[in-house]
Order: structure tokens, then C-alpha cells, then sequence
């Protein structure tokens, strides 16, 4: 049984018991358009009571990866004409998608060669055995846009040790496979080379005669999996709890600055780093995290959508996307220019639900 969508953007088919969802942009590196999500919503749903379909696969089409993210672009082309209407119907689909994934009660194999960032994570962060490989590059790259980590990062950012999530974030640092082992964000490693031999060993079995599906599943992806080099990332967990245990950025670059005093290079280059980011962006990115520690994952997702909304009318995030894909001169602008200058009551009313609990476009989630 083959589904093959419109433009092809999503290829759906079904085979075996394994429900297989291909992302088939592979010149835009697999970026996702509000129909992509929508129609990959879609399907889960449909799948989700189809006794056909007992495990899914969620892989990118092309050799560069699985996704860069989702269509950011989309809101500056908008900034004047309705963006808020398209905001709560492109932010209302992807979250929810999100969601559905994070629940879902059929195991959800998820391939992250390659590129996967930002909404590429989001669609795959959620699965129940997620692969990485010596190609995987990872990254929540939305400061670099003057946006926020969103696809439920206020939630799985908090799950990685420490307060790594809090560098991620802020940072937009580039992070591989064997980082993601470490971070808890995968739990595959196998080599790129034996992707279609795996592949072909799912698709050789009849999953709909399991009796323990998921068990299996996970025996047999343990045969493919090698052991992980060492993360890069684990080797600066200590540095990163101390700098970024502190819950305002002034304080964090602060910390930075005094290490880098000390001729400490990690300290002088995360510092010099933060400083090319939106202030106003990382000083509301730190404190999504620092209240998505204490949140469900439904309502994580709420706060994002309150933040996207809120985003819409942020003059760093257009001059963000503005400088990375519309210009690409890489030269922002930010307003404030040092985090210094951001006000508290700036923070906060990012936070503020533009809509009454029971009209929330997430209220049902």
C-alpha cells in the first residue's frame, strides 16, 4: 500500500507492519512547510488505530540529512500581511504534531543522519529509539534567528544533564551524534553505512505477527548499534553547570568573563558567542527554561505558543531572519544591543497567553 502525497513533499507508505513517513525535500535539506506538518498529523493519527501499522519510521529524503527546521522564512515574507493568523495556524499544527509524537502508543523509529535542527528535532526528539550516526549534526539554531528553542524545547532541553540544555539553547552550538548519546537525546549510534542493511532487516520482518513489537524492535536495532565516541560535550559539563547555573544572562557572561580572566579558552569563546546573540531572545530563552523545568510537556507547549505569538512582534526576530536567510549578511542589529539594557517586564511579557484558557489553540492538547 503506497500513499504518495502531493509534490511528494512527505512520502507515506505502509509495508509489514512498519508505517515508513519520508521528508522529500532533499533541496531544501528537508524543511518543513505548515502542509508537511499538517499531513504528517495527519497520517499518525490515521495509523494510530490502524492495526496495519504497528511501528513507524521517520527518516529524511537525500544524503544531507534528515531536517534543517521548519520554514522560518514564511514570517518575515508575512510581517505584514496577517503573520498572526499564519503564526497560530503554522505554531497550532507543528505543536501539536509535536505532541502527538511525545504520545504516541506505537514505537516511532526516528533516523537523525545528517542535518537535524530545530523542527528536524522537533520531529524526532519524541521517538521511542532515536538514531544518531558519525554524520549526525545537531542544533536548536533559533537564537541565531532571534527566535527561541520552541518544538518542545522548554521540555526536552530540561531532561539533558545539568544545565546543558541552558548552553544549547543560548548558545545555538552544533552538537554530533555521540554528543546526543551523552545529552540523552538518542539512543542509536550506528554507522551512516549500515542505514539501508537495517532498513532491510525491519522490512524482512511481519510486524503485525509481534507479540512484543517494541521489544523486538529494540533487539534488533541493538545489533546495529556501536559504541559511541566520546562526547565533546561531556568534557565541559562541569564548566557549563557553573556558568550557566545562574538564572539571568548579565550573570552568566559574567561568570564567563571572570573563567576567561583566568585564561580559561572555553570561557572567553561560549562569552564571545553569547555576545553575538539577540539579548532580548537569550534573556527570554533562559527563562522558558526556567519555567519549562517545572511544566508537563502539554504545557510547554502552551508557553510556546504564547511565546511564538508574542515573537511575532519582536524586532529582533525579523532583523534575525532577516540577517540568516533573507540578506545572509550575518550582521544583525539587535534592539537592545547589550543584554544589560533588557528589562524585566520585557521578559515577562513574552509569557503573557494572548488568549482566554479555554480559546487556547492548545487548550484541547
Amino acid at each position: 500500500m503506497e500513499n504518495v502525497t502531493q509534490q511528494q513533499e512527505v512520502v507515506f507508505s505502509v509495508q509489514n507492519g512498519v508505517g515508513r513517513i519520508v521528508l522529500n525535500r532533499p533541496k531544501a535539506l528537508n524543511a518543513l512547510s505548515v502542509a508537511m506538518v499538517d499531513m504528517i498529523g495527519k497520517q499518525l493519527s490515521a495509523w494510530e488505530n490502524d492495526a496495519q501499522v504497528v511501528i513507524v519510521t521517520v527518516e529524511g529524503a537525500g544524503e544531507k540529512g534528515l531536517c534543517a527546521g521548519g520554514d522560518m522564512r514564511s514570517f518575515y515574507d508575512k510581517k505584514d500581511d496577517n503573520v498572526e493568523e499564519h503564526a497560530v495556524n503554522f505554531f497550532g499544527i507543528e505543536y501539536r504534531m509535536n505532541l502527538q509524537m511525545y504520545r504516541y502508543p506505537k514505537p516511532i523509529v526516528a533516523y537523525m543522519n545528517g542535518i537535524v535542527m530545530g523542527g528536524g528535532v522537533g520531529i524526532s526528539i519524541f521517538a521511542a529509539e532515536r538514531i544518531v550516526t558519525e554524520r549526525s549534526k545537531l542544533s536548536m539554531p533559533e537564537m541565531n534567528i532571534g527566535f527561541f528553542p520552541d518544538v518542545g524545547g522548554s521540555y526536552f532541553m530540561n531532561q539533558m544533564p545539568g544545565h546543558m540544555g541552558r548552553y544549547l539553547a543560548l548558545t545555538a552550538h552544533l552538537f554530533t551524534g555521540a554528543d546526543a548519546v551523552y545529552l540523552g537525546a538518542a539512543d542509536h549510534y550506528i554507522e551512516s553505512a549500515s542505514w539501508d542493511a537495517l532498513k532491510a532487516d525491519i522490512a524482512a520482518h511481519d510486524w503485525t505477527q509481534k507479540a512484543d513489537a517494541a521489544r523486538d524492535l529494540r533487539m534488533l536495532l541493538q545489533k546495529y548499534t556501536v559504541t559511541a565516541p566520546a562526547s565533546s560535550l561531556a568534557a565541559v559539563q562541569e564548566k557549563v553547570d557553573t556558568h550557566f547555573a545562574h538564572e539571568s544572562v548579565v550573570d552568566i557572561l559574567a561568570s564567563l568573563d571572570r573563567a576567561a580572566q583566568e585564561d580559561d579558552e572555553w570561557a572567553q569563546q561560549t562569552a564571545a558567542t553569547l555576545r553575538t546573540k539577540s539579548p532580548i531572545s537569550m534573556s527570554v530563552a533562559l527563562e522558558q527554561l526556567i519555567r519549562g523545568k517545572q511544566m508537563s510537556a502539554a504545557d510547554c507547549f502552551r508557553m510556546e505558543m504564547d511565546m511564538s505569538m508574542h515573537f511575532m512582534h519582536s524586532h529582533d526576530f525579523y532583523e534575525g531572519v532577516r540577517s540568516v536567510l533573507v540578506d545572509k549578511d550575518r550582521n544583525p542589529k539587535w534592539n537592545p544591543a547589550t543584554v544589560e539594557e533588557v528589562k524585566r517586564e520585557d521578559v515577562e511579557a513574552f509569557f503573557v497567553s494572548p488568549w482566554e484558557k479555554e480559546d487556547h489553540p492548545l487548550a484541547n492538547e
